[in-house]
């Protein structure tokens, strides 16, 4: 049976430094990372919201999902193809707390890692914070690298 870790990424330096501390650690539990990267567009400009004027814009092409992937498993997940772990990317619009604990659950994932902060600033402090939410609402060990 494999192992499996789900890593929460978004570009962000504390994401950068969850996929190391996965790098790191991974070899010790033989585990395979599922890098997971939420599109959030409608949340982040509250589509959404019953309070919102505008409709929701248009989901992504497929193209542009499958470009995300690549440059995400290319250029993010440096760290993990150097250190030689296995790992599969999983990109999609969602919440992104939401879409990690249903990656962690569709998974069996042994284990959640993220970053402490993500987007910062006034937007963390309207839509609030992912490591925050995951820390009340998953029901696996979950590991915040600061």
């Amino acid at each position: 049976m494999t192992v499996r870790m789900v890593v929460a990424v978004d570009g962000s330096e504390h994401a950068a430094r969850a996929l190391k501390w996965c790098a790191d650690h991974a070899a010790a539990f033989d585990a395979e990372v599922v890098v997971v990267h939420a599109l959030d567009v409608t949340y982040v400009f509250g589509f959404g919201s019953p309070l919102a004027l505008a409709p929701p814009p248009p989901p992504y092409p497929k193209e542009r999902i499958e470009k995300f992937r690549d440059v995400i498993a290319r250029d993010w997940c440096k760290p993990l193809a150097d250190a030689g772990v296995d790992f599969r990317v999983v990109v999609a619009e969602a919440r992104p707390a939401d879409l990690i604990r249903q990656t962690a659950k569709d998974e069996g994932a042994a284990l959640v890692v993220c970053g402490r902060r993500g987007r910062g600033g006034v937007a963390e402090f309207i839509l609030g914070s992912v490591s925050h939410e995951l820390s009340h609402h998953i029901d696996v060990p979950l590991v915040i690298v600061p």
